[in-house]
């Protein structure tokens, strides 16, 4: 059966013949019908549950291509899936067409001009262990699952971008399919108003089918770890965490978690479930100076574990995955500071103490360092005056927990909000943000609104985080 039918982007349904576009891929068409349907068009957060009227499985550049022609030439609704990890949901839409591609996770490096060739369906545990195969990585996320693509369109960032800057700061070209269906190669020389949209602006203006990183060479371990020390004195060890941070050098980031503890193996048994803080750290440099690096942030207090030593980079990055499985409910609310001052750390602290749930937790990403010292205009990316960023990460397992979960998130963000600068990361934007659009580009919006008016002018890249084009 070829005849399927779509929503359209004013929420019409047609019908159209599908024979042709299945025809000219490499990879696969996937129906509602089909035994594997279910799997392919699921998310990483749970609470999203959309279902596409049909899926386009790519192989290669060309199956995108005839994706995204097939879905402007019949104004088709369309969604782009990467890895799927996006808080928001973004990779799905209900009855419109899905590209899929999660198929595409060709890793290629050349260790000799240290860079990488990533397709667009790698995750960060397939960058991460083809890269460190040479001693070399490029600055990524902290859970190994989450998508390249989605990350690195966001901006990303995680433990080596203090040293070596955003994941953005180190993307030297991709190649995108726009929404005229045509192959453009973008960087710095060519298609450069287009290089400098997508560093930052999210899916806005095409389906990126490769993505050209820097990489560096960091070995093959870093100095990381965990601290974990019992809440009740969170008020101390926060504010010497914040001296800590300030005189940090580039070479390590010093991330703080307030959770009820996991049943973690180093963890005494009568410790789990109870509230803690914990200072995630991680040194990438000579062993020798990272020792002395840490050692103020280890002196602190009495914890009740300490397991910072050297760890292969590739297991560090996967150290929080059991945290963040798939299959949770997941709701997010997400800030920027410029600083964080003792009463921004007393309403933090607060919260803290009342978690909706054990699966719960509140985490501070110390930024910084590179990631700051660029110009705020030079990408889409606009935050480097941001120090530190809240995320609320409210995570549960039963949907009757939904609204209490999700009120408590919002209670917290709301409180929270008169210490921060206004700004917010855009992967970290949940569903019912929109309104927050613009105070995820700030100066640089106008300028996306531009190009999107280019590229995109009927706006066929609409499922995101949306930047609508000038009208």
């Amino acid at each position: 059966m070829s005849q399927v039918n779509l929503i359209t982007h004013n929420g019409n349904t047609i019908q159209l013949d599908t024979e042709v576009l299945g025809q000219s891929l490499r990879g696969s068409l996937c129906l509602p019908t089909d035994d594997d349907y279910n799997n392919t068009r699921m998310l990483w957060n749970a609470m999203i549950d959309r279902k596409p009227g049909l899926i386009v499985r790519c192989k290669g550049a060309a199956d995108v291509m005839h994706a995204v022609k097939f879905a402007r030439d019949n104004n088709v609704l369309l969604a782009v899936r990467g890895g799927g990890h996006n808080i928001a949901g973004k990779a799905s839409c209900d009855g419109g067409l899905m590209i899929d591609l999660s198929l595409m996770t060709s890793v290629r490096v050349d260790p000799k001009a240290h860079t990488v060739q990533v397709e667009p369906g790698a995750l960060l545990s397939d960058v991460d262990k083809e890269t460190q195969a040479h001693g070399l990585a490029t600055p990524l996320g902290i859970n190994s699952t989450t998508g390249v693509a989605g990350l690195t369109l966001g901006g990303g960032f995680g433990w080596l971008s203090r040293k070596y800057g955003l994941t953005v700061d180190n993307l030297m070209s991709v190649d995108i399919v726009t929404a005229d269906g045509q192959l453009r190669h973008a960087s710095v020389n060519e298609n450069a108003d287009l290089f400098w949209a997508i560093r930052g602006g999210g899916g806005n203006f095409g389906v990126v089918t490769q993505f050209e990183f820097r990489l560096h060479a960091i070995g093959t371990e870093v100095l990381s770890g965990l601290v974990v020390h019992p809440a009740e004195n969170s008020e101390a060890l926060l504010d010497q965490y914040l001296n800590i941070a300030k005189q940090a050098p580039d070479e390590l980031s010093v991330w703080v978690v307030l959770r009820k503890a996991p049943p973690l193996p180093f963890l005494a048994e009568d410790w789990h479930g109870k509230d803690v803080l914990v200072f995630a750290a991680c040194y990438v440099g000579d062993m020798a100076e990272g020792e002395r690096a840490l050692a103020p942030l280890r002196s602190l207090g009495t914890p009740i574990a300490d397991v910072i030593g050297p760890h292969p980079f590739c297991g560090w990055q996967t150290a929080f995955d059991p945290l963040l499985e798939s299959g949770a409910r997941n709701y997010w609310k997400s800030h920027d500071f410029s600083s964080l001052n003792t009463e921004a750390l007393a309403v933090i602290r607060d919260y803290a103490g009342r978690l909706p749930g054990p699966e719960c937790e509140i985490f501070i990403a110390q930024m910084g360092g590179q990631s700051n010292r660029i110009d705020s205009d030079a990408t889409a990316y606009p935050h480097r005056d941001t120090e530190f960023v809240l995320n609320v990460h409210t995570r549960w397992q039963d949907a009757n927990d939904d609204e209490r979960c999700i009120k408590w998130a919002r209670e917290f963000f709301s409180d929270t909000e008169p210490y921060a600068n206004g700004g917010v990361y855009v992967n970290f934007m949940a569903d019912d943000e929109t309104a927050r659009v613009g105070n995820a580009y700030g100066s640089n919006f106008e300028r996306l609104s531009k190009i999107k008016s280019e590229y995109d002018p009927d706006n066929l890249f609409r499922v995101n985080q949306n930047i609508s084009p000038l009208k």
